[in-house]
């Protein structure tokens, strides 16, 4: 009876091994490696003799108290990402509430050119909103000035708001086809009946919106925002493809690119492993909180 018992509780974990060995050998080994390197100053000369130069947490003390990330670096990241998060989920919901209020057909030719969007890459993506409000021939400019706007062309890339007014754009017409249509299967799946009694009792669009449905698709959205948050705190592309975003711009670094600019662009492995690990461990603590923080609601 117990070894039954014993290949009963075993045997999900049985049929998980495959796919739990792979995620090791793609993630957690590329984790410990990069956590291995933060804790050396590893560069050319540790690359080409192959041994290791260990030092600590002196990287993590360098980022800590180098003025670039508290004044330019975490702002730039933090609030790209809370606004990031808020346009693509808002956009999405709406998007996703005109597509449910569709019919079959229209719903199909709607959710198939949203999904062009998102199925585009990222790099042409922002090399088309780079295109746009390029200074020179940039639409954007061409319209302003035709409108009398502006006497001459502006530079947009050149300021730090400004410039993360663009990539947030291009974030959020990036991501919000998935939004879309992973909230609309969960409003198709809300009862009809519960709309309906909410309607006859008096309510409204709005007190049936976040009374009725958004209690029934908490979970949905807990995904997409979860989602949303991680790949806007890490994006990358989309940053270091505009002009001054490879780093030649200080002011428009963010951790990925910081990262990245410090790792291959200096060759300072080390720091930009420590880079890499605090911007990992910020998204898992955000995930951590939002987790705990939803299960404790539905307790309630």
């Amino acid at each position: 009876m117990q070894r039954n018992r014993l290949i009963a509780s075993s045997r999900p974990w049985l049929l998980l091994a495959p796919a739990l060995a792979v995620l090791a050998v793609l993630l957690l080994w590329p984790l410990v490696r990069v956590l291995l390197f933060s804790l050396q100053d590893y560069g050319l000369r540790e690359i080409v003799s192959g041994e290791p130069n260990w030092i600590g947490l002196a990287n993590y003390g360098e980022v800590l108290t180098d003025p670039t990330l508290w004044g330019v670096v975490l702002p730039n990241t933090v609030g790209f990402a809370v606004l990031a998060v808020a346009g693509t989920v808002a956009l999405g919901t709406g998007v996703a509430v005109l597509m449910a209020s569709l019919g079959g057909l229209w719903r199909t030719v709607v959710g198939s050119a949203i999904m062009i969007a998102w199925a585009m890459p990222a790099v042409t993506g922002t090399y088309v909103w780079v295109w746009i409000f390029d200074a020179d021939r940039g639409i954007f400019n061409q319209t302003l000035q035709a409108l009398g706007l502006q006497d001459e062309p502006v530079n947009w890339f050149t300021n730090r708001y400004s410039f993360y007014a663009i990539v947030l754009l291009n974030v959020i017409h990036h991501g919000f086809p998935f939004v879309a249509i992973t909230i609309l299967a969960g409003l198709l799946g809300v009862p009809k009946e519960m709309l309906e009694a909410a309607e006859m009792d008096g309510a409204g669009p709005w007190r049936r919106f976040f009374q009725v449905i958004v209690p029934n698709l908490r979970q949905v959205f807990s995904v997409v925002i979860i989602l949303s948050t991680i790949w806007d705190f890490k994006v990358f592309a989309q940053v270091y493809l505009m002009p001054g975003g490879n780093g030649t711009n200080r002011e428009a670094l963010n951790l990925g690119v910081w990262s990245y600019v410090e790792s291959f662009g200096q060759n300072r492995y080390g720091f930009g492993s420590a880079i890499a690990v605090l911007l990992t461990v910020l998204l898992m603590i955000i995930t951590v909180v939002y987790v705990r923080t939803m299960l404790k609601e539905d307790e309630l």
